[in-house]
């Protein structure tokens, strides 16, 4: 059986969490017996075998991105001639897995990483393109064979947002974690490189700026945290001016109270992420819409204890008060996550962060048994295997 699988990110142009599902599934389908995987993604040409490219039309630049990403979806569907299936990550894809599977008769399976009716910020970044992208996404999941979510959360939430979909379509089918690449090292030296202190507590932030990783709350809640505990903040790739203009200063802020304030602004390679992860005390989630978060799991491979957001699917990963807390939170009902009492968020995500970082021997617990759970519950293999077995059984 041929398997197209259709995405924007794919190595090495992977900037989020369902980049990494991705490149991780083709990892694991590829290898199962009986599957013959190929790539359709965005962006620059890739050297590996089975994958194939796709630019930007020249025609579509300087219009709205969400046009451009259309156009490039009409190529992938013209390149996917000849499969068995499309499998489509991301309204990115979706309209591309969609046409091809209408032009040559095969399922089209959507993985729901997130949903556009759940991120109505996104309105701040694309503009119009927002109605653009979120009309793509519907008519994708409206159309699908099945929908894979990455967790229960998620998989109510594609049935809240879109009644119209058979719930017998929608499979859960959770992330995973390669436990071999995320796993504990010492290399002090990587961390110190940085600007960071290893033999000092430390909390770290890894995710892009954008309102869903509630990063401004988190660093409201930094306000509250002893003052020799390291923030070390691995951020960037904001959503808009005005956030990142509001993270600027809430960062210069804590800067005036506090040392050891440090604000990665690139993206570090994979093996300094693993250093700052390994030699932090707790690893924080503030999001406030998380379909699982894969971060998450990449925090406890690295034998890291997480303080996260009680939020999507982040509750079937950690585990509260055996690899890590969980910080309660009561959401507006509108679709954009935000906190109704957002002081009290800030205050209890804050206590329990402090109830971490100041107990470093319950934090090394948390860590361990973090580790053990993400070998345990979240293996690639396992993965492909249930993702396979819903290939074999659509009609």
């Amino acid at each position: 059986m041929r398997v197209d699988i259709l995405t924007k990110e794919y190595p090495p142009e992977i900037y989020g969490g369902a980049g990494v599902h991705v490149a991780e599934l083709v990892r694991a389908l590829r290898g199962l017996r009986d599957l013959d995987v190929r790539v359709q993604a965005f962006g620059e040409p890739r050297d590996e075998p089975g994958v194939t490219a796709y630019a930007d039309l020249p025609e579509l630049a300087g219009t709205n991105a969400a046009l451009q990403t259309l156009g490039v979806d009409l190529a992938i569907a013209a390149g996917s001639d000849g499969t068995d299936l499309v499998h489509s990550h991301t309204w990115y894809a979706n309209l591309g897995g969609h046409l091809a599977g209408l032009l040559y008769g095969v399922p089209h399976v959507v993985t729901a990483h997130s949903l556009e009716p759940l991120r109505p910020w996104k309105a701040e970044q694309l503009g119009g393109g927002y109605a653009v992208s979120s009309f793509a996404e519907r008519t994708a999941y409206l159309g699908a064979a099945a929908v894979i979510a990455v967790s229960a959360a998620m998989r109510d939430d594609v049935l809240h947002a879109y009644p119209d979909v058979d719930p017998a379509r929608v499979h859960v089918v959770h992330n995973g974690i390669d436990t071999e690449t995320w796993s504990h090292v010492d290399d002090p030296a990587r961390v110190r490189s940085h600007g960071v202190d290893p033999d000092r507590a430390s909390v770290v932030f890894v995710g892009r700026i954008t309102r869903q990783k509630g990063l401004p709350l988190f660093l409201r809640a930094c306000r509250a945290l002893p003052p020799d505990v390291q923030l070390v903040l691995c951020a960037g790739a904001p959503d808009t001016p005005e956030i990142l203009a509001e993270v600027e200063g809430l960062v210069a802020e804590l800067a005036t109270t506090r040392a050891g304030v440090v604000w990665i602004r690139e993206m570090l390679p994979h093996a300094d992420v693993v250093a700052l992860l390994s030699a932090a005390t707790a690893f924080v989630c503030p999001s406030i819409y998380e379909p699982l978060g894969i971060v998450n799991l990449e925090a406890m491979a690295c034998e890291t204890a997480v303080v996260a957001t009680a939020t999507g699917g982040i509750p079937e990963v950690v585990v509260p008060g055996e690899t890590g807390l969980l910080v309660p939170i009561e959401q507006a009902g509108d679709g954009t996550g935000t906190p109704l009492d957002p002081d009290r968020y800030v205050a209890d995500f804050a206590a329990a962060l402090a109830s971490v970082v100041t107990d470093p021997d319950r934090a090394a617990r948390m860590g361990r048994a973090g580790r053990e759970r993400a070998i345990a519950a979240f293996s690639w293999q396992t993965i492909a295997e249930r993702t396979r077995q819903i290939y074999a059984d659509l009609p």
